[in-house]
């Protein structure tokens, strides 16, 4: 089985995907979302990997096979000292180099996050282009893929939660709120108010920035959200067609299947 990795800035995503069969094609079995560990040493992290796949009645040595999407640099070596020490393989990082399918047209393509071009090959696998991805995390991101699977390049914006953290530290008499889609669009107390700007303010931030997206790509455009909030969100956006929870997961596989010939050690280490 494969395990995907997601290392983003604010959370952790893990995906164990059972390989394809006849009848179906490879699907996640398990998976997990935690707080990236910042502060924790290998062995820390060590344990809480193997103490998430005992939750799960599963063991580590099911997998024969891991890929790594990383934003989050301090943490990559970690990472590989667990993927070799608990599991005893090799990780495929995503990193320059990798095949990913996806050739990245910016100025300066090894400053692109990694987790951008793995959502776009699996937004490209599954619409083709033009795609627009829409990754609700820590930041917001717009990934623009052609026609011919191509990054364009995108833009970022502050998250929603960046956004609600910005306003409880500079406004003192401002409580913290529950980020969550508002009954009423006029507020007649403080939450309400609080509630309704945040949700409709990220939407308005959204749909501004995919409108005029949409409107240089042409006709035909797609667009797909993914990130923790994208369904909050994705439910009263005017533009987002479609809503993959599991993207960045599943781009994660396809770009290990297309790495299958590299010298990466694939198998078990003895």
């Amino acid at each position: 089985m494969l395990l995907a990795i997601d290392i983003g800035n604010s959370n952790t995503v893990l995906g164990l995907f059972a390989p394809a069969t006849a009848s179906e094609p490879a699907h996640i079995t398990a998976d997990w979302r935690i707080t990236t560990p910042y502060k924790q040493t290998a062995d820390e992290l060590g344990v809480l990997f193997q103490t998430l796949f005992s939750m799960r009645g599963l063991s580590p040595e099911i997998v024969t096979g891991i890929a790594v999407s990383s934003v989050v640099p301090p943490l990559d070596t970690a990472i590989r000292r667990i993927c070799e020490t608990y599991f005893r393989i090799k990780p495929l990082f995503i990193e320059p180099g990798v095949k990913t399918g996806i050739p990245v047209l910016t100025d300066n393509p090894s400053e692109v996050g990694a987790d951008r071009i793995v959502n776009c090959a699996a937004a490209f696998d599954l619409f083709g282009g033009p795609t627009i991805v829409v990754d609700m995390g820590t930041a917001t991101t717009f990934d623009v893929v052609s026609a011919r699977g191509e990054f364009l390049g995108g833009a970022i914006a502050p998250g929603i939660g960046i956004s609600a953290d910005a306003l409880f530290a500079r406004a003192a008499r401002l409580t913290r709120v529950e980020i969550k889609k508002p009954a009423k669009i006029i507020g007649t107390n403080t939450t309400d108010n609080i509630q309704i700007g945040l949700y409709y303010g990220a939407i308005g931030q959204i749909d501004g920035i995919l409108a005029r997206m949409m409107a240089e790509l042409g006709p035909g455009t797609r667009t797909v959200a993914t990130g923790g909030l994208a369904k909050l969100i994705a439910s009263d956006s005017r533009y987002i067609q479609h809503t993959e929870e599991n993207l960045t997961l599943n781009g994660l596989r396809l770009i290990y299947e297309r790495n299958q010939d590299r010298p990466h050690d694939r198998h078990r280490r003895k």
